[in-house]
């Protein structure tokens, strides 16, 4: 690889457009026939105020780019494009998405519209029809995401919808006739607690599906993190929601195919940016209902290549009132550490990421049992945070991939932490404990091939 940057590859970037960088924002899964179809919002290049954009895939881990839109934005109605889905119906594939345009010529600035097509791939606007929000929403501006779902039997289409209602964020249920030429308001199906989870705008990118015999709500709340909440029954009462990933992970939404089920999302830049890299994770359930994502299974295995570890495959780092540091590898490029780590205290141990020796650069992936937490931190601000029920004194598998400056922590059924460090281009993996010891065990780091650069 010699001093180039990696490109990214497992998490997908569209290509640099006249010698910037577009991004991938708010996505729409759909499979059929072996193919993961992503369609996606695709901020900067060639996109038209968040025109509708494709890349396809075998595995979520391998994409191909598909050029210009698959469904644009344009002066009017459709000035701006939001998130919506994609189904069958018969013979025909029906796209519904968000339209916005704030205007004031507009009675609301937000409605669902349709593009219907014979193919995944091609799409064209329907103009006869449109969804506009119901008058006892009392407002005109919170009205997107159409999340479809097609029953064959009695021929209809569920149609959620993320709206709110009297200043709190809220999701709504349509029935749609197959034909589309009949629409039912279904009432709504879940209201943000703003006292429990937070005082959110919107609930975004909502979706909802059946695992086992649970049914579950997922949805990412406006500039926190992704959300999931369970039901026993289809479009609930659901109970006490929770986070599935901290805020670099958003608007990931679920699809299945023969072999499971995965999310599907962006993982942020940075903590406030808007679109990043196309995000896929393997969606797995315990077995009391509670979810946790893996990666997907096609990306640790493009890591096969041995790589030495400067601190070798078992080691021992206790640390008092300050960090205590013992230095594992230095890196560019793309690389994955695996093993098992347990710990013995009341502080936090875990991975420091060094770009420049600087104190208040470095990235600390920190696992704190005592809190329950898993946090990425900069200097003294928390990036990202995920809960975990960590017991002391035993032993845990865990991996870390990254690529680029994304990266994935995962500790085997428990939980995983969307990560973002410093740089690519010159990186010191570090081990560090604090008031404890940690001992990591059976340690090995592999890149993806022999010309990677460790």
């Amino acid at each position: 690889m010699g001093n180039s940057l990696p490109e990214y590859k497992s998490f997908f970037l569209p290509a640099p457009v006249g010698g910037s960088q577009p991004w991938v924002g708010d996505v729409m899964p759909y499979f059929e026939d072996g193919t993961f179809y992503i369609y996606y919002l695709k901020d900067g290049g060639d996109s038209y105020n968040h025109s509708i954009f494709l890349a396809t895939s075998k595995d979520l881990a391998d994409f191909t780019e598909h050029p210009g839109p698959i469904l644009e934005a344009a002066p009017g109605r459709d000035f701006w494009m939001g998130t919506g889905s994609v189904l069958k119906v018969g013979e025909k594939y029906y796209l519904f998405y968000t339209a916005h345009n704030a205007s004031p010529k507009f009675e609301f600035d937000e409605v669902i519209r349709v593009a219907e097509g014979t193919s995944p791939t091609s799409f064209k606007k329907r103009e006869d029809w449109m969804l506009t929000p119901p008058a006892f929403l009392g407002q005109r501006i919170d009205f997107r995401d159409p999340q479809g779902y097609y029953d064959p039997a009695s021929d209809t289409i569920a149609l959620t919808v993320t709206a709110s209602h009297q200043n709190t964020a809220k999701a709504l249920k349509f029935t749609v006739s197959g034909n589309l030429k009949s629409t039912v308001c279904d009432g709504f199906i879940f209201t943000n607690d703003k006292e429990r989870c937070g005082d959110f705008w919107n609930l975004e990118c909502t979706d909802t599906f059946r695992l086992g015999e649970t049914y579950y709500l997922t949805y990412s709340a406006q500039n926190d993190a992704l959300w999931y909440a369970m039901s026993d029954r289809p479009y609930g009462p659901y109970g006490e929601p929770r986070r599935l990933d901290g805020k670099l992970f958003y608007s990931a939404k679920h699809v299945e195919s023969p072999d499971g089920a995965w999310m599907v999302g962006w993982a942020r830049r940075s903590a406030d940016s808007w679109g990043g890299n196309l995000m896929a994770r393997k969606l797995c359930r315990k077995d009391n209902g509670d979810l946790y994502l893996m990666p997907v299974d096609a990306v640790p295995e493009r890591f096969q290549t041995p790589a030495p570890l400067s601190c070798g495959q078992n080691v021992t780092v206790t640390g008092g009132n300050a960090r205590a540091y013992v230095p594992a590898l230095a890196c560019r490029g793309s690389f994955m550490i695996k093993g098992q780590f347990r710990f013995d205290g009341h502080g936090s141990f875990g991975l420091a990421f060094d770009a420049t020796g600087e104190p208040g650069d470095t990235a600390y992936l920190s696992i704190d049992p005592s809190a329950s937490r898993i946090r990425l931190t900069r200097g003294r601000k928390t990036v990202a945070e995920i809960a975990a029920e960590l017991d002391t004194g035993r032993d845990y598998a865990f991996s870390y991939i990254q690529e680029g400056t994304l990266g994935l922590f995962t500790v085997n059924a428990a939980a995983s932490l969307t990560v973002r460090v410093p740089s690519t281009e010159s990186l010191t993996l570090r081990l560090f404990a604090r008031a404890g010891t940690a001992v990591f065990s059976n340690l090995h780091a592999l890149t993806p091939s022999k010309s990677a650069t460790l």
